[in-house]
């Protein structure tokens, strides 16, 4: 439940600090410019979630761990998502890829769900089967 928890918890901040930002380049900016300037590598609040958010794709690996010791069976989409996403997040902060605050709200806000989904589980909460299944979608879209 702990670990969940946490990182429900982390992805809930980045989600609203880097949706915020985000919002606000969009409104004040334009689409254009949110998607294709790099300044959110520059700006200090969103500067400190992008790198926390690079930071944080090694410790979600622990999920993979986690499924291995259960003895789960480990499904293709599980690692192929988790591998993906960080080889890209790395290369994308370090050579600041325009495009990349989008990436990384989007990311944030669906493992803000999809923690908080694993938190509830883990604490014995009952949850419908197709949030799971939208869980799922939101993460291969």
């Amino acid at each position: 439940v702990l670990w969940s928890l946490t990182l429900a918890v982390f992805s809930i901040f980045g989600a609203m600090r880097t949706g915020s930002y985000m919002t606000y380049i969009l409104m004040t900016k334009g689409l254009k410019q949110s998607v294709c300037d790099q300044s959110f590598y520059n700006g200090p609040v969103s500067k400190f979630w992008a790198y926390a958010f690079v930071l944080s794709k090694a410790p979600e690996l622990g999920d993979t761990l986690f499924i291995v010791l259960r003895k789960q069976k480990l499904i293709f989409l599980h690692w192929y998502h988790h591998i993906t996403v960080l080889l890209y997040s790395w290369y994308s902060y370090k050579d600041m890829v325009a495009g990349g605050g989008w990436f990384m709200t989007m990311n944030y806000l669906v493992h803000a769900v999809m923690y908080s989904y694993y938190a509830l589980r883990a604490a014995g909460f009952k949850v419908s089967r197709k949030f799971a299944m939208f869980i799922t979608l939101t993460q291969i879209t």
